[in-house]
Protein backbone atom coordinates (compact mmCIF):
# COMPACT_ATOMS: atom_id res chain seq x y z
CA UNK A 1 0.00 0.00 0.00
CA UNK A 2 1.19 3.53 -0.87
CA UNK A 3 2.10 5.61 2.19
CA UNK A 4 -0.05 8.69 1.21
CA UNK A 5 -3.62 9.81 2.05
CA UNK A 6 -5.99 7.73 0.06
CA UNK A 7 -9.68 8.39 -0.18
CA UNK A 8 -11.39 5.13 -0.89
CA UNK A 9 -14.83 5.39 -2.34
CA UNK A 10 -16.68 2.16 -2.77
CA UNK A 11 -19.73 2.01 -4.92
CA UNK A 12 -21.78 -1.02 -5.23
CA UNK A 13 -25.07 -2.00 -6.63
CA UNK A 14 -27.46 -3.91 -4.42
CA UNK A 15 -28.73 -7.17 -5.57
CA UNK A 16 -32.41 -6.14 -5.40
CA UNK A 17 -32.14 -2.63 -7.00
CA UNK A 18 -30.15 -0.53 -9.49
CA UNK A 19 -29.49 2.34 -7.07
CA UNK A 20 -25.81 3.38 -6.78
CA UNK A 21 -24.75 4.97 -3.52
CA UNK A 22 -21.64 6.14 -1.75
CA UNK A 23 -21.19 3.82 1.17
CA UNK A 24 -17.77 4.32 2.60
CA UNK A 25 -14.90 6.79 2.68
CA UNK A 26 -11.70 5.91 4.47
CA UNK A 27 -8.53 7.87 4.90
CA UNK A 28 -5.43 5.81 5.47
CA UNK A 29 -2.80 7.83 7.24
CA UNK A 30 0.31 5.82 8.20
CA UNK A 31 2.99 8.37 9.22
CA UNK A 32 3.45 12.01 10.38
CA UNK A 33 4.72 12.84 6.88
CA UNK A 34 1.38 11.77 5.54
CA UNK A 35 -0.39 14.16 7.94
CA UNK A 36 1.88 17.06 6.86
CA UNK A 37 1.23 16.25 3.21
CA UNK A 38 -2.52 16.24 3.88
CA UNK A 39 -2.41 19.67 5.58
CA UNK A 40 -0.35 21.14 2.74
CA UNK A 41 -2.72 19.86 0.08
CA UNK A 42 -5.74 21.21 1.97
CA UNK A 43 -4.08 24.65 2.30
CA UNK A 44 -3.18 24.76 -1.37
CA UNK A 45 -6.69 23.73 -2.31
CA UNK A 46 -8.23 26.48 -0.09
CA UNK A 47 -5.99 29.19 -1.54
CA UNK A 48 -6.79 28.10 -5.07
CA UNK A 49 -10.49 28.11 -4.24
CA UNK A 50 -10.32 31.64 -2.84
CA UNK A 51 -8.42 32.89 -5.86
CA UNK A 52 -10.90 31.32 -8.24
CA UNK A 53 -13.79 32.92 -6.32
CA UNK A 54 -12.09 36.32 -6.43
CA UNK A 55 -11.52 36.03 -10.19
CA UNK A 56 -15.12 34.95 -10.70
CA UNK A 57 -16.45 37.88 -8.61
CA UNK A 58 -14.27 40.34 -10.54
CA UNK A 59 -15.56 38.97 -13.83
CA UNK A 60 -19.16 39.32 -12.63
CA UNK A 61 -18.54 42.93 -11.60
CA UNK A 62 -17.04 43.79 -14.97
CA UNK A 63 -19.96 42.16 -16.74
CA UNK A 64 -22.49 44.08 -14.62
CA UNK A 65 -20.68 47.37 -15.27
CA UNK A 66 -20.76 46.70 -18.99
CA UNK A 67 -24.46 45.85 -18.89
CA UNK A 68 -25.30 49.00 -16.90
CA UNK A 69 -23.29 51.18 -19.28
CA UNK A 70 -24.91 49.64 -22.36
CA UNK A 71 -28.35 49.95 -20.80
CA UNK A 72 -27.76 53.63 -20.09
CA UNK A 73 -26.65 54.26 -23.67
CA UNK A 74 -29.73 52.48 -25.00
CA UNK A 75 -31.95 54.56 -22.75
CA UNK A 76 -30.36 57.75 -24.03
CA UNK A 77 -30.73 56.63 -27.64
CA UNK A 78 -34.39 55.79 -27.13
CA UNK A 79 -35.36 58.83 -25.09
CA UNK A 80 -32.82 61.42 -26.16
CA UNK A 81 -32.54 62.83 -22.68
CA UNK A 82 -33.55 61.28 -19.44
CA UNK A 83 -36.75 62.94 -18.21
CA UNK A 84 -36.70 64.41 -14.77
CA UNK A 85 -32.92 64.89 -14.70
CA UNK A 86 -31.91 68.53 -15.05
CA UNK A 87 -35.07 69.42 -16.98
CA UNK A 88 -34.20 67.11 -19.86
CA UNK A 89 -36.93 66.07 -22.26
CA UNK A 90 -37.66 62.76 -24.02
CA UNK A 91 -36.28 62.31 -27.52
CA UNK A 92 -39.75 62.26 -29.16
CA UNK A 93 -40.77 65.56 -27.58
CA UNK A 94 -37.40 67.03 -28.43
CA UNK A 95 -37.80 66.08 -32.10
CA UNK A 96 -41.30 67.58 -32.19
CA UNK A 97 -40.08 70.80 -30.63
CA UNK A 98 -37.19 71.09 -33.07
CA UNK A 99 -39.51 70.52 -36.04
CA UNK A 100 -41.96 73.11 -34.74
CA UNK A 101 -39.16 75.63 -34.28
CA UNK A 102 -37.84 74.93 -37.78
CA UNK A 103 -41.29 75.32 -39.33
CA UNK A 104 -41.85 78.54 -37.38
CA UNK A 105 -38.50 79.99 -38.46
CA UNK A 106 -39.01 79.13 -42.14
CA UNK A 107 -42.62 80.40 -42.20
CA UNK A 108 -41.59 83.63 -40.48
CA UNK A 109 -38.80 84.28 -42.99
CA UNK A 110 -40.97 83.54 -46.03
CA UNK A 111 -43.94 85.59 -44.81
CA UNK A 112 -41.80 88.61 -43.98
CA UNK A 113 -39.79 88.55 -47.19
CA UNK A 114 -42.54 87.66 -49.68
CA UNK A 115 -45.84 88.51 -48.01
CA UNK A 116 -48.83 86.41 -47.03
CA UNK A 117 -50.44 86.23 -50.48
CA UNK A 118 -47.29 84.95 -52.22
CA UNK A 119 -46.34 82.16 -49.82
CA UNK A 120 -47.67 78.59 -50.08
CA UNK A 121 -47.65 75.76 -47.56
CA UNK A 122 -45.71 73.60 -50.05
CA UNK A 123 -42.90 76.15 -50.02
CA UNK A 124 -42.85 76.17 -46.24
CA UNK A 125 -42.72 72.37 -45.96
CA UNK A 126 -39.97 72.12 -48.60
CA UNK A 127 -37.84 74.84 -47.02
CA UNK A 128 -38.33 73.34 -43.54
CA UNK A 129 -37.36 69.88 -44.77
CA UNK A 130 -40.59 68.20 -43.63
CA UNK A 131 -43.33 66.36 -45.46
CA UNK A 132 -46.63 68.08 -46.21
CA UNK A 133 -48.37 65.72 -43.80
CA UNK A 134 -45.94 66.65 -41.03
CA UNK A 135 -46.55 70.36 -41.64
CA UNK A 136 -50.30 69.70 -41.48
CA UNK A 137 -49.92 68.37 -37.91
CA UNK A 138 -48.43 71.68 -36.79
CA UNK A 139 -50.41 74.11 -38.97
CA UNK A 140 -53.15 72.81 -41.25
CA UNK A 141 -53.45 75.93 -43.45
CA UNK A 142 -51.49 78.97 -44.51
CA UNK A 143 -53.72 81.07 -42.26
CA UNK A 144 -52.70 78.99 -39.27
CA UNK A 145 -49.05 79.49 -40.20
CA UNK A 146 -49.71 83.24 -40.26
CA UNK A 147 -51.39 83.14 -36.86
CA UNK A 148 -48.63 80.99 -35.41
CA UNK A 149 -45.95 83.45 -36.51
CA UNK A 150 -47.70 86.74 -35.74
CA UNK A 151 -49.03 85.62 -32.38
CA UNK A 152 -45.41 85.78 -31.28
CA UNK A 153 -45.04 89.21 -32.88
CA UNK A 154 -48.12 90.38 -30.97
CA UNK A 155 -46.71 88.92 -27.76
CA UNK A 156 -43.44 90.81 -28.28
CA UNK A 157 -45.30 94.09 -28.91
CA UNK A 158 -47.37 93.58 -25.75
CA UNK A 159 -44.24 92.93 -23.70
CA UNK A 160 -42.55 96.01 -25.15
CA UNK A 161 -45.59 98.15 -24.32
CA UNK A 162 -45.70 96.80 -20.76
CA UNK A 163 -42.05 97.74 -20.25
CA UNK A 164 -42.70 101.26 -21.50
CA UNK A 165 -45.82 101.73 -19.39
CA UNK A 166 -44.06 100.61 -16.20
CA UNK A 167 -42.14 103.90 -16.03
CA UNK A 168 -45.08 106.15 -17.00
CA UNK A 169 -47.19 107.43 -14.07
CA UNK A 170 -49.82 109.30 -16.10
CA UNK A 171 -52.69 106.88 -16.94
CA UNK A 172 -53.32 108.23 -20.47
CA UNK A 173 -49.62 108.11 -21.32
CA UNK A 174 -49.28 104.64 -19.78
CA UNK A 175 -52.16 103.28 -21.87
CA UNK A 176 -50.76 104.85 -25.03
CA UNK A 177 -47.32 103.38 -24.22
CA UNK A 178 -48.90 99.92 -24.10
CA UNK A 179 -50.67 100.31 -27.45
CA UNK A 180 -48.16 102.23 -29.55
CA UNK A 181 -45.84 99.22 -30.25
CA UNK A 182 -48.75 97.34 -31.87
CA UNK A 183 -49.28 100.12 -34.42
CA UNK A 184 -45.57 100.49 -35.07
CA UNK A 185 -45.20 96.74 -35.71
CA UNK A 186 -48.18 96.74 -38.10
CA UNK A 187 -46.69 99.67 -40.04
CA UNK A 188 -43.57 97.61 -40.79
CA UNK A 189 -45.60 94.80 -42.43
CA UNK A 190 -48.95 96.19 -43.59
CA UNK A 191 -50.03 93.23 -45.77
CA UNK A 192 -49.33 90.58 -43.16
CA UNK A 193 -50.80 92.73 -40.38
CA UNK A 194 -54.05 93.16 -42.29
CA UNK A 195 -54.24 89.41 -42.94
CA UNK A 196 -53.49 88.69 -39.29
CA UNK A 197 -56.25 90.99 -38.07
CA UNK A 198 -58.67 89.40 -40.52
CA UNK A 199 -57.87 85.90 -39.31
CA UNK A 200 -58.22 86.96 -35.68
CA UNK A 201 -61.65 88.47 -36.30
CA UNK A 202 -63.15 86.05 -38.79
CA UNK A 203 -61.09 82.86 -38.55
CA UNK A 204 -62.53 79.51 -37.40
CA UNK A 205 -63.48 79.57 -33.74
CA UNK A 206 -61.91 76.17 -33.07
CA UNK A 207 -58.56 77.05 -34.64
CA UNK A 208 -55.74 76.59 -32.11
CA UNK A 209 -53.62 79.59 -33.06
CA UNK A 210 -56.63 81.90 -33.37
CA UNK A 211 -57.57 81.00 -29.80
CA UNK A 212 -54.02 81.80 -28.70
CA UNK A 213 -54.17 85.18 -30.42
CA UNK A 214 -57.52 86.04 -28.84
CA UNK A 215 -56.12 85.06 -25.43
CA UNK A 216 -53.28 87.53 -25.96
CA UNK A 217 -55.77 90.28 -26.79
CA UNK A 218 -57.81 89.54 -23.68
CA UNK A 219 -54.62 89.73 -21.63
CA UNK A 220 -53.82 93.11 -23.19
CA UNK A 221 -57.32 94.43 -22.51
CA UNK A 222 -57.07 93.31 -18.89
CA UNK A 223 -53.76 95.13 -18.48
CA UNK A 224 -55.43 98.29 -19.83
CA UNK A 225 -58.30 97.85 -17.38
CA UNK A 226 -55.87 97.37 -14.51
CA UNK A 227 -54.08 100.61 -15.45
CA UNK A 228 -57.36 102.49 -15.22
CA UNK A 229 -58.28 100.79 -11.96
CA UNK A 230 -55.02 101.90 -10.39
CA UNK A 231 -55.73 105.46 -11.46
CA UNK A 232 -59.34 105.30 -10.28
CA UNK A 233 -59.83 102.67 -7.53
CA UNK A 234 -63.59 103.37 -7.38
CA UNK A 235 -64.02 102.26 -10.99
CA UNK A 236 -66.14 99.12 -11.14
CA UNK A 237 -64.86 95.92 -12.76
CA UNK A 238 -67.43 96.16 -15.55
CA UNK A 239 -66.61 99.77 -16.32
CA UNK A 240 -62.90 98.96 -16.39
CA UNK A 241 -63.51 95.96 -18.67
CA UNK A 242 -65.54 97.98 -21.17
CA UNK A 243 -62.94 100.73 -21.17
CA UNK A 244 -60.15 98.22 -21.85
CA UNK A 245 -62.08 96.73 -24.78
CA UNK A 246 -62.74 100.21 -26.18
CA UNK A 247 -59.05 101.10 -26.03
CA UNK A 248 -58.06 98.00 -27.98
CA UNK A 249 -60.88 98.64 -30.47
CA UNK A 250 -59.50 102.07 -31.40
CA UNK A 251 -56.05 100.49 -31.73
CA UNK A 252 -57.43 97.86 -34.06
CA UNK A 253 -59.13 100.58 -36.11
CA UNK A 254 -55.90 102.58 -36.31
CA UNK A 255 -54.08 99.53 -37.69
CA UNK A 256 -56.90 98.80 -40.16
CA UNK A 257 -56.88 102.36 -41.47
CA UNK A 258 -53.13 102.35 -41.85
CA UNK A 259 -53.01 99.01 -43.73
CA UNK A 260 -56.14 99.52 -45.83
CA UNK A 261 -55.98 103.18 -46.86
CA UNK A 262 -52.27 103.95 -46.86
CA UNK A 263 -52.57 106.22 -43.83
CA UNK A 264 -49.06 107.30 -42.76
CA UNK A 265 -47.76 105.70 -39.59
CA UNK A 266 -47.24 109.08 -37.92
CA UNK A 267 -50.85 110.08 -38.55
CA UNK A 268 -52.18 106.74 -37.29
CA UNK A 269 -50.12 107.00 -34.09
CA UNK A 270 -51.18 110.62 -33.53
CA UNK A 271 -54.85 109.69 -33.96
CA UNK A 272 -54.39 106.81 -31.52
CA UNK A 273 -52.87 109.14 -28.92
CA UNK A 274 -55.84 111.52 -29.14
CA UNK A 275 -58.41 108.74 -28.96
CA UNK A 276 -56.70 107.17 -25.98
CA UNK A 277 -56.65 110.52 -24.19
CA UNK A 278 -60.38 111.07 -24.82
CA UNK A 279 -61.33 107.58 -23.59
CA UNK A 280 -59.13 107.60 -20.49
CA UNK A 281 -60.16 111.14 -19.52
CA UNK A 282 -63.83 110.29 -19.95
CA UNK A 283 -63.53 107.07 -17.91
CA UNK A 284 -61.68 108.74 -15.05
CA UNK A 285 -64.24 111.54 -14.91
CA UNK A 286 -67.07 109.04 -14.98
CA UNK A 287 -66.19 107.28 -11.72
CA UNK A 288 -68.64 107.54 -8.78
CA UNK A 289 -66.26 109.87 -6.93
CA UNK A 290 -65.89 112.09 -9.98
CA UNK A 291 -69.66 112.18 -10.57
CA UNK A 292 -70.26 113.08 -6.93
CA UNK A 293 -67.70 115.86 -7.13
CA UNK A 294 -69.29 117.13 -10.34
CA UNK A 295 -72.72 117.24 -8.74
CA UNK A 296 -71.38 119.17 -5.78
CA UNK A 297 -69.71 121.62 -8.15
CA UNK A 298 -72.96 122.10 -10.06
CA UNK A 299 -74.82 122.81 -6.81
CA UNK A 300 -72.29 125.43 -5.81
CA UNK A 301 -72.53 127.01 -9.24
CA UNK A 302 -76.31 127.28 -9.02
CA UNK A 303 -76.17 128.80 -5.57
Amino acid sequence: MINTPITMIHAFRTRNSRVTSLVKTRQLIRTPASIHSLHSSVHVTEVAYRRSCAHALLAVRKKMSTLIRVSGMQQLSEHGRRPGVGGMEPRREQNMRLKRERIFRVASDLLRTRGFSAVTTQEVSAAAGVAAGTLFRYAATKSELLLMVYNEALRSSIDEGAARAASTPDPSAAVFARLCPLVAAAAREPENSAAYQRELLFGPHDAKFRAEGMALILTLEKSLSDTLRRAAPTLSDEEARVAGSSLFAVTHLAIARMTASDTPEADAIDDLRRQVTHIVTGVLHHTPAARSAAREEMKETRQ
